[in-house]
């Protein structure tokens, strides 16, 4: 018996076989035939069934999936929140360093404190670098100390020239230090500008240059004086302004005036030499 387009043919009767056994072979290719038709046809119905099913989801993903999408998620807007406070800051900043360096302007003038208080002391701009302005003096500083004595006698010490110790270790260096050449004379520079000729402090960056010249001029003496034992309880700045000698004339014979004397008031030193 065999099945050709759904259809069951059922061979024909050998010439040797006997009428009961060619009916028992018949019998049982046909049993055979519907258990198998049966099964396929299960078979196929299974195969329709789950082909119309929507597809399962699949158990255990669901629950790893959702924290992880909302990690990304905090993670996203934390990045993009960064870029954002970034980009505000520098373009703040670049706002703030034109009006500090631009021509006196109605805004310069109306926010001249917030601006100040944004460059100075870490944004400041100094355009001496692309245009140096050389200085057209000599000026000598010098320092001395007041301390204590044993009878509660104040004992003030000689005056020691600050500007000699930057010459001599700028004079025959190939490659003298910064520091040696400009932290001084930039430190009296600012104090200058920022005090005037009355010595007083009129703002929070001129009270800090202030001090920035006392601990310059206290280190100065604390590393170079001979009598170390002793503390520094004050100290007091002389600037002696000289003209630049013209080229061609003999200094030693004929010293040049001082332009200016300077006299600082007493600063308190509370601690170098301690």
């Amino acid at each position: 018996m065999t099945a050709r387009g759904g259809i069951t043919s059922i061979p024909p009767r050998a010439a040797s076989a006997s009428p009961h056994e060619y009916r028992s072979r018949t019998a049982d290719m046909k049993a055979r035939w519907a258990v198998s038709s049966r099964i396929e046809q299960a078979d196929v119905q299974e195969r329709e069934q789950s082909d119309s099913e929507p597809p399962r989801k699949i158990r255990g993903g669901s629950g790893a999936a959702g924290p992880r999408l909302v990690g990304v998620r905090v993670l996203k807007a934390a990045l993009h929140t960064t870029v954002f406070l970034c980009l505000t800051a520098t373009l703040a900043h670049v706002v703030l360093v034109f009006f500090h360096v631009a021509p006196p302007n109605p805004v310069s003038r109306r926010y001249s404190q917030h601006i100040d208080a944004w460059v100075y002391p870490l944004f400041e701009q100094n355009w001496r670098l692309f245009a140096p302005n050389p200085d057209s003096v000599n000026r000598q500083v010098l320092a001395r100390t007041a301390n204590a004595g044993p009878q509660g006698a104040m004992q003030v010490s000689p005056w020691f020239d600050l500007s000699a110790v930057d010459s001599e270790a700028v004079e025959h260096q190939a490659f003298p230090s910064h520091t040696a050449q400009n932290l001084l004379r930039r430190a009296w520079a600012t104090y200058t500008e920022t005090h005037g000729k009355d010595d007083t402090a009129r703002t929070e960056r001129a009270v800090m240059i202030q001090k920035y010249l006392n601990n310059i001029a206290a280190d100065r003496i604390t590393e170079h004086r001979d009598d170390s034992g002793h503390d520094i309880d004050f100290i007091q700045l002389r600037v002696i302004t000289l003209p630049v000698a013209a080229p061609g004339s003999n200094a030693a014979d004929r010293p040049p005036k001082p332009v200016e004397n300077r006299l600082l008031p007493w600063w308190k030193v509370t601690s170098h030499g301690k």
